[in-house]
């Protein structure tokens, strides 16, 4: 297994929380809810992300208030989205909702070529504060721990690692940010992070969140 660089996540400089953060988070859990337009991924069908999702989740308004954020704690100019390639989507902006049954953990890093920072906000007006998102760093069979994030030349954690997927116990949790609603956490997207876990079978309880992809 090939070993990635390390750089020991630190808040302010790699990550940024933010509680009670959009104005009208009750309002948008739900709208959230009342939706009908899920598109469906794992276990309902074939493809690899986990649960429904459904585009939109922000209006433009409250889009300009998240983006206004991260410009401010980033210091970035600009923000943008980059086009994915033939057959995939960004999912800039969707709801997310995820089930106890439908996934658990999957360390990963998102694409460096599609997103410099990737952001959540949790909308579960009851959370399980254990189902935030973890970052994570290597564990070698002989328990020494290696790197946590994907570097040039590399743009995904497949090119990094040279393999498609690692087993979970390939994986030590290192920083754990806890679900909490109307949270917001911004991170850099090369780092390997997941969904720390998941809950609830009835829709009305699952793990909901937006999410957000942005160049920089």
């Amino acid at each position: 297994m090939r070993q990635l660089s390390y750089r020991k996540p630190q808040q302010g400089r790699d990550y940024w929380v933010a509680d009670d953060f959009l104005p009208n988070a009750p309002e948008v859990a739900a709208r959230s809810l009342a939706r009908h337009d899920w598109e469906l991924g794992a276990p309902y069908t074939q493809l690899p992300w986990p649960g429904k999702r459904s585009p939109a989740a922000l209006t433009a308004d409250e889009m300009a208030h998240v983006e206004a954020w991260v410009r401010k704690v980033t210091g970035a100019k600009k923000l943008w989205q980059e086009q994915a390639p033939e057959g995939r989507t960004l999912n800039h902006n969707y709801v997310q909702l995820v089930g106890m049954a439908d996934s658990g953990a999957r360390p990963h890093t998102d694409s460096r070529a599609l997103c410099r920072y990737a952001a959540v906000i949790y909308l579960s007006p009851e959370p399980e504060p254990d189902a935030g998102t973890s970052f994570y760093r290597q564990r070698y069979p002989s328990g020494q721990l290696g790197g946590n994030m994907c570097s040039a030349p590399h743009t995904n954690l497949r090119e990094a690692l040279g393999v498609a997927r690692l087993p979970p116990q390939a994986w030590q949790e290192e920083v754990r940010v806890e679900n909490r609603f109307n949270r917001i956490l911004l991170y850099r997207a090369n780092l390997v992070h997941s969904a720390t876990s998941y809950f609830g079978f009835d829709d009305h309880e699952k793990r909901m969140t937006a999410v957000f992809f942005w160049m920089a």
